[in-house]
């Protein structure tokens, strides 16, 4: 799935392709893309122990930094609060805590995903009608998509 992430500070997007992981608790970003895109990168009060799927302590250590940013797909838009931690080629992780506030529709046959069950806090972008047309991602398709529901300043 790919989504726009947007920087609080100067309002600068950028596109980006996120794993859906029911496995994962949180919503977290490689720090390694965090500094390359030039997101601002807050230390936390308290380090947060990090544990993979089999129960070991993740190599990259405990988190300590996170990213704040606005997030957009079709039509959905959020202020999210994003762990830094090392993903290895992954970008953006979207975990169990995300997927269960928003109850994702998904058919995987398909390739299609719809947010039709969003909590309250959720903000309603001027893309309403797109969100209720169903919409299969495919390779060619994806930038594409995402260029039509997205603000154009992810596309500079």
């Amino acid at each position: 799935m790919r989504v726009g992430l947007e920087k609080l500070e100067n309002h600068e997007g950028v596109a980006v392709r996120v794993l859906l992981d029911s496995g994962a608790t949180g919503l977290f970003m490689n720090m390694t893309f965090a500094k390359e895109k030039g997101f601002k990168i807050e230390k936390l009060k308290k380090p947060l122990l990090v544990r993979n799927v089999d129960g070991m302590v993740n190599a990259g250590g405990a988190i300590t930094h996170q990213v704040k940013c606005n997030m957009f797909f079709k039509g959905h838009v959020e202020r999210a609060r994003m762990d830094i931690c090392n993903l290895g080629k992954m970008e953006v992780i979207l975990g169990m805590l995300w997927l269960a506030a928003h109850n994702l529709e998904i058919d995987w046959e398909k390739g299609e995903v719809k947010m039709t069950c969003c909590p309250s806090i959720c903000g309603k972008g001027k893309q309403e009608e797109e969100k209720k047309e169903v919409k299969k991602v495919e390779k060619d398709e994806d930038k594409e998509i995402l260029k039509r529901l997205v603000s154009k300043r992810f596309w500079k």
